[in-house]
Parts: C-alpha cells; sequence; structure tokens
C-alpha cells in the first residue's frame, strides 16, 4: 500500500478558521459529555469507597529549662541547633515508652464500630452499649469482630462476619460470654436502629496505627517549636491521643531530666563513705600525736603553711574525683554502654558542652532500645539514629580528652605547689613538721568531706528543682475536614480529566485520521482545481443506483450541489461544442458511477444531448441503473461482435442514452487502446452533446488511461471519508505524466460532520494563480429553510419538519 504523507503543502493562502476549530469540538460534544460523566462517576465511586482520614495538629515548645537550681549546667540548646534537636526528640516522641502510656490514658480496651452501606465506621469515643470484661488473658486474646444485631430488646444476635455462612447465635443481656480466650457479657441494649461490630483491643495492637500516621517536625526553620501532626479514620481519636503524646513526651522527659540529677548525688555518695573513713582516721592520728608530744598548737608560721597545704590538697582532692568521673565515663564509651551514668559537674569547671552531650546521648540510647523492637538493626531508622549516637559519642570523647588534659595539667601545677610547701615545712623544727602533715591531711579530708556535703545537698535541690523542657503551645483539636478524599476538589479533577480527555480522543481520532473530509484539505494538498462539491444523498443508495437516476428531491441540497458541477463543467472545454467527459477514481468505492448518473441526470434535464458510457469493462454496475442486462455493451463492439446501434439504449424516460460496458473480456485494457475506440469517440461528438465515461479506478488499474488521453475533460472523484490524503495527489500526476490540462476534482458525499475537517479557511484572493471555480459545499445552509426537508436543530423540536 503506497505510503502517504500527513504534511499538507498549501499551494493557495489559507489561513487558521477559529470558528472551524470550535465546531471540530462542537460536532462531538457527546464525547466530551460522556467523559466527563465518567470521570464523575468514577470520582463518586472513589468518594464513595475511600475511607476518609483526619488530622489534628498540636505543637511544643522547647525551653531552655536548667537543671535545678545549678544554673552552671548547660542546656541541650546550647549544644545543637534546635533542628538537631528537634529531629533527636522525635525519636523520644515515637519511642513505644511515650506512645503505649498515651494509649493508656484513652478508652482502648474495646473498639465500636457501625456497619454502613459500603463502609465501616469507628464510633470512638461513643459507646453505643455497655460491655463488661469480666475475665482476659493480657496478651493472648481474640482480635476477631464480632457483629451484633437486637433482636427484641431483652436479646441479641452475635456472629462472626468473615463467616458469612453461619448464621449468629441468640444471647441475652447480661449473659456472660466465653469466647476467644475471654470472658464478658453485653450489659446495656444494643440501639436498633443499625448494625454493630466490636473488637477487644491491647495497648500494643495500636503502636503501628499511631506511629503510621504520626509526624513530628519543625514547626520553623530557626524556633524552638516543634509541630506534631497524627492522621486517622476517627477525628476524635486523632486529636485525643495527639494530645496524650504531648502530655507523655513532657512527663517522659521530666523524669529522665530528674534521673540525670539524682545520678550526680549517687556518685557523691559513694564517694563520700569513702571521705569519711578517711577524716575520721586522720582526726584520730592528729589527736594521737599531739597527746603523746604534749602539743596543743603550732606556731602562726606553722599555721599558715598548714592552710596553704591543706587548701592545695583539697584542690587536689576535687580535681581527683572529677578525673574519676571522666574515667568512668570515657570507660562507658569505649565499652559501648547504652548509657552515660555520669553527668557531674562539682563545681561548674566542666564544659558547658558536654553535660548537653550526655544527656542527648541518654535520650538517644533510650529511643534505640524502643526502635528495637520494631525494627531490626539493619533497617533505615535503626542506621540513622545510630549514626546519631556515633556522632555524639564522637563529640564527648573530643571533648573528654580535652578536659582531661587540662585536669592533668592543673593537677601537674597543684603537686608542684605542694612539693614547694613540703620544701618549707622541713625548715620547721622536726617535733612539729610530723605535726603539721598530719594537721594539714585532717583540714584537706575535713574540708573535702565539707564540700561534698555541700555538693550532695544541692544535687538533691536540683533533683526536686527540675522542671520540663518542652511546654505544650498549641493543643490538638478535633478536625472533620477528611484530608483523604476533598469531595470539591475530586469532583474538580474529575471534570478536569474529563474534558481533557474528551478533547485529547479529540484530537487522537483526528491525528489518527488518513482520509480526506472536506475540500480545504483537498484544495491544501494539490493545485489541481476543484469545481464542486457534491452533499451526501439525502437517503439510502442501493446497489443500482436508481434513486439517483430519477434525481430523487430536485429541491434539496443534494440536487443543487449536483446542479453547481453542472454549472462549471460548462466553463470546462468551452471552445467545443460536443465534450468528452471521463469519470474516474483512487479506488473503487468512491462513487464514480454515482456522480456519473447524476450529471448525466442534470444535463439531461437542460435538454442536452447526453450519452453515458459504462467505460469500466472488468466491472461495471451501470447497466443496473437503467434495467437492463449487461450481454452486450463496449466489450462487444471492440471485439467486432456488435454494431453500435445493437449496444446503445436509449431511456426515454429519463433522456439518456447509454452504452453498457458488456461481458468481462480477457484483455479489457488493450481493447480500451484500439483505434476503434477512439474512432467511436469521434463519431460520437457529431450526435451528443455530452459523452459521459465512468471508468475504472487509476489506482487499480490503467484501463482508464486511454480514455482519459482523448477526453475533453477528466473529473476525478474524491469521496469524504473513504479517499485517503494521497487520492488528493494522483490528478497532478496525471497531469504531469501525460500532459493534461484539463483535470478537475469532486468531493463527494461531503456531509455535515466536522470532527475531520480542515481548521482552515482558503483565501482565493490570494492564491498562486491556478484556475478556479465558484462552489459552494452548503455548509450551514442545509437548514436555511430554503431546500426541501430541511434538518431541524436538536432543539427546534417543537417545529413540524414542513418547509414555512
Amino acid at each position: 500500500m503506497e505510503n502517504h504523507s500527513t504534511e499538507i503543502k498549501r499551494s493557495i493562502s489559507q489561513t487558521i478558521d477559529f470558528y472551524k476549530i470550535y465546531r471540530v469540538f462542537l460536532s462531538r460534544w457527546y464525547w466530551i459529555l460522556f467523559c466527563v460523566m465518567f470521570a464523575v462517576g468514577i470520582a463518586k465511586l472513589r468518594l464513595l469507597y475511600t475511607k476518609p482520614i483526619y488530622m489534628s495538629s498540636g505543637s511544643l515548645k522547647l525551653q531552655d529549662a536548667a537543671q535545678g537550681v545549678n544554673t552552671s549546667a548547660a542546656s541541650p540548646s546550647q549544644t545543637f541547633s534546635y533542628t538537631d534537636k528537634i529531629q533527636a526528640e522525635s525519636y523520644t516522641i515515637r519511642s513505644n515508652q511515650v506512645i503505649l502510656d498515651a494509649i493508656s490514658k484513652l478508652n482502648y480496651k474495646i473498639s465500636y464500630y457501625i456497619v454502613g452501606r459500603i463502609n465501616l465506621t469507628e464510633l470512638y469515643p461513643n459507646i453505643p452499649f455497655k460491655i463488661e470484661i469480666i475475665r482476659q488473658d493480657s496478651s493472648n486474646f481474640s482480635r476477631e469482630q464480632y457483629q451484633v444485631e437486637d433482636v427484641d430488646g431483652s436479646s441479641f444476635t452475635l456472629s462472626n462476619p468473615n463467616n458469612l455462612k453461619k448464621d449468629g447465635k441468640k444471647y441475652r443481656y447480661g449473659e456472660v460470654l466465653s469466647m476467644g480466650n475471654m470472658e464478658f457479657k453485653i450489659v446495656t441494649p444494643i440501639p436498633d436502629r443499625g448494625t454493630y461490630r466490636f473488637n477487644f483491643n491491647a495497648k500494643e495492637d495500636f503502636v503501628g496505627r499511631i506511629l503510621g500516621g504520626l509526624n513530628v517536625s519543625e514547626a520553623a526553620k530557626f524556633t524552638n517549636v516543634m509541630s506534631l501532626s497524627q492522621t486517622d479514620g476517627n477525628a476524635t481519636f486523632a486529636a485525643d491521643l495527639l494530645n496524650e503524646i504531648m502530655k507523655s513526651y513532657i512527663k517522659y522527659d521530666l523524669i529522665q531530666r530528674r534521673m540525670s540529677a539524682n545520678q550526680t548525688a549517687e556518685f557523691i555518695d559513694n564517694q563520700m563513705a569513702f571521705i569519711d573513713q578517711a577524716t575520721s582516721k586522720s582526726g584520730n592520728s592528729l589527736a594521737s600525736y599531739k597527746s603523746s608530744n604534749n602539743i596543743t598548737d603550732i606556731n602562726s608560721a606553722s599555721a599558715d603553711v598548714v592552710a596553704k597545704l591543706s587548701d592545695y590538697e583539697k584542690q587536689k582532692a576535687v580535681l581527683k574525683l572529677q578525673l574519676l568521673g571522666i574515667e568512668r565515663l570515657a570507660q562507658q564509651l569505649v565499652s559501648n554502654y547504652n548509657k552515660a551514668d555520669i553527668n557531674l559537674d562539682l563545681e561548674g569547671d566542666f564544659d558547658p558542652m558536654l553535660t548537653g552531650l550526655i544527656t542527648q546521648l541518654n535520650k538517644l540510647f533510650a529511643n534505640r532500645e524502643d526502635m528495637s523492637a520494631q525494627y531490626n538493626g539493619n533497617s533505615a531508622p535503626m542506621k540513622s539514629l545510630d549514626n546519631q549516637i556515633t556522632k555524639i559519642k564522637d563529640a564527648i570523647k573530643n571533648n573528654v580528652f580535652s578536659l582531661k588534659n587540662r585536669k592533668v595539667a592543673e593537677l601537674e601545677y597543684i603537686d608542684k605547689q605542694i612539693a614547694t610547701i613540703n620544701e618549707s615545712i622541713k625548715r620547721i623544727p622536726k617535733k612539729e613538721q610530723q605535726f603539721v602533715k598530719l594537721n594539714a591531711n585532717f583540714e584537706v579530708n575535713n574540708k573535702v568531706r565539707s564540700f561534698l556535703s555541700e555538693k550532695k545537698l544541692e544535687a538533691e535541690m536540683n533533683a526536686a528543682a527540675v522542671v520540663p523542657s518542652a511546654s505544650i503551645v498549641n493543643p490538638a483539636y478535633v478536625n472533620n475536614f477528611s484530608i483523604a478524599a476533598d469531595s470539591g476538589r475530586t469532583y474538580t479533577y474529575a471534570i478536569l480529566l474529563g474534558l481533557g480527555a474528551g478533547i485529547g480522543l479529540i484530537l487522537l481520532v483526528r491525528f489518527l485520521n488518513p482520509y480526506i473530509y472536506d475540500k480545504e484539505t483537498v484544495e491544501a494538498l494539490t493545485q489541481t482545481p476543484i469545481i464542486g462539491v457534491i452533499r451526501e444523498f439525502p437517503s439510502y443508495i442501493d446497489k443500482s443506483n436508481t434513486q439517483a437516476l430519477s434525481l430523487a428531491k430536485p429541491k434539496s441540497v443534494f440536487a443543487e450541489s449536483v446542479r453547481s458541477v453542472r454549472t462549471n463543467l460548462s466553463f470546462m472545454a468551452s471552445h467545443k461544442q460536443s465534450k468528452i467527459i471521463c469519470i474516474t477514481s483512487e479506488i473503487s468505492g468512491e462513487g464514480k458511477s454515482f456522480v456519473t448518473i447524476n450529471l448525466a441526470s442534470t444535463l439531461a434535464l437542460i435538454d442536452k444531448k447526453i450519452l453515458l458510457i459504462a467505460g469500466d469493462l472488468r466491472r461495471s454496475r451501470l447497466h443496473h441503473a437503467f434495467g437492463i442486462e449487461n450481454k452486450k455493451g463496449l466489450s462487444t463492439y471492440l471485439s467486432d461482435q456488435n454494431t453500435l446501434e445493437e449496444i446503445t439504449v436509449h431511456d426515454k424516460t429519463h433522456k439518456i442514452d447509454f452504452i453498457p460496458s458488456g461481458p468481462v473480456p480477457p484483455n479489457p485494457s488493450e481493447l480500451l487502446h484500439t483505434k476503434k475506440m477512439k474512432d467511436l469517440l469521434v463519431q460520437l461528438t457529431a450526435s451528443y452533446d455530452y459523452i459521459l465515461v465512468d471508468t475504472a479506478p487509476v489506482g487499480l488499474v490503467s484501463d482508464a488511461i486511454p480514455l482519459i488521453r482523448e477526453s475533453d475533460i477528466n473529473l476525478f472523484i474524491i469521496r469524504s471519508g473513504t479517499s485517503q490524503l494521497r487520492a488528493a495527489n494522483i490528478p497532478e500526476r496525471l497531469s504531469r505524466e501525460y500532459g493534461l490540462s484539463n483535470m478537475a476534482i469532486i468531493l463527494n458525499a461531503f456531509g455535515n460532520d466536522a470532527l475531520h475537517s480542515n481548521y482552515y479557511t482558503t483565501d482565493y484572493s490570494k492564491g498562486s494563480g491556478n484556475e478556479t471555480y465558484y462552489y459552494s459545499d452548503y455548509s450551514g445552509y442545509a437548514s436555511s429553510g430554503y431546500y426541501d426537508e430541511d434538518p431541524k436543530k436538536w432543539w427546534q423540536f417543537w417545529k413540524s419538519g414542513k418547509n414555512d
């Protein structure tokens, strides 16, 4: 099959007609309407079968609350940006400990549902009927749903909705039911206005549901406000749960802070026992020495030495305590403990960053322990948390290393000062030297004991004065606006999608269309002139074309379009007294015979002597229109079997003479190329005004070529909706190959369907100079009231249909 190019090479000036574009879409308005209705129907089904999802929101403010009354302790806000802190705290909020504590504050043990036509609706917080649990295993009990319906106000039926083949069993209110490894009874009557279901829950059953809808984020950049949201199919449950989660988080944070403060007191208690023993021992030694040596006091010089020595020894003892805490913390980090127990700052000399880092690390350890119950070690959340723990550990290690070096340097300096004082003691009389040392040792132990006692009291006060590091800014409220499927937005999108689909369908059909539908398309594809557009026949046409021969409905648009072609024929070969007109097309089925009969009929109406020749010797059907047999005709004449008079049929009713094609010969193409055929045409021109020859299609066989070369006028038929785009190039090619200047095109069976019409309008004033003929396609005039049986518009249903 010959490929055709859809690229239009315009031989004449054509401009875009926006009204035609409008008519293209208007012609298939019902396609668009159907697509819109279909899309709206799908949207409605989606809304019906989509369970609503509601979102409730709240916010927490992270406060820079100090660890008790000790203002020297650093807060986490000094360590991290709020973005990092909020990200770390989000793991705490999502921990099992916080979530389970929040669930325990709700009425979670029994869930009630009402059965709708499509969806199952949870009734929380409403309790349509009361169920009393008598005995229930802590974890091993059935979670399946039970369906109940009231029977007569004193009894009810209970069934398993998953077992549709089994009817519900009848029970009485207050009767103890044993099923699902538990015992319970329905105390109050079930409302008779619907079918209800219920199931029993444990706190752990809600964890997945809650974590799937809980979202924690930073409310805004560089702020200390944390935004929380909870999505759920029940709006009230989402709001109540979110409020309880925020309260549980604050409670959990307060417990952790107090635990951190208590760690300092516990560490001091451990050291106090050793210091008490050392103080008692040094005091006893001093008293014994004084008694045995009859020394009651020392001179002022020795007292100054003792004061300096005891002061330096006290500083040394405190430094050793701090180094002990640092060493234990370093060992925990190296040993990869799950908790850092040391959070000690005896004199406020610790780096403020260290306290915040340790607090943050302990929270991350707690979060990891909670998350390990839900995720494995290779999961993305666990890896992310492990990365945070590793980074904080590295920061603590660097801080501890630098702090330890600083404390060691201070200790070395104090040791040098103590060594200097010890040298000065040697200058004191020998009897007083030992007394000075014992007295200095007692003073040091006593001062360290007093110092630790003060720090213990301060730590206990800190633990009692700890306040939460977060407060609720905006509590969660019930939001009954579903975010799962916004009906207004859904219908809007459905309408837009339907419009797009309808318009896209029209464009797709046009894009895939390989056929010619209107004259503008033909004019854009070829320079061969069009002498007329014949409208669709107003009724059914049988295979014999008898209706066309009788020229039914002479006042119809169809008849007028044929007359327009007849008029333009008079301008072609106007110098000829008798005209031979050859009618052909690309393929069969494009209306050659139909056009030939109609032209012959209209020419006969103006008293022209007409001869119609069936020049298609292979497959002619013209003889059916005249109601004669095809036993003799052109083929028998050219093969010298019959004379011209014997094959000519005189139809006096329609005033047309007709030569049938005759039996199909073995060599139709050769017969038409004979000199006898040429002589026949010359002979006939002396007797007729118009000789119309219906030939074989040129796209299939070459039989028509000798007739085309001998004709005065060659008409090429293009049928709207049947002829493909390549057909428009054939007349121009024939003219070029055979040197013809008498080719013209007739567009046949043109209708009012604008779907495939060209959206260009031809501007003949800016044409290429080729010969043009005036004709009309009668678009828009069919219902003007000027023709017989004008079609009514769909909205003119009240009109009778008769001409006014």
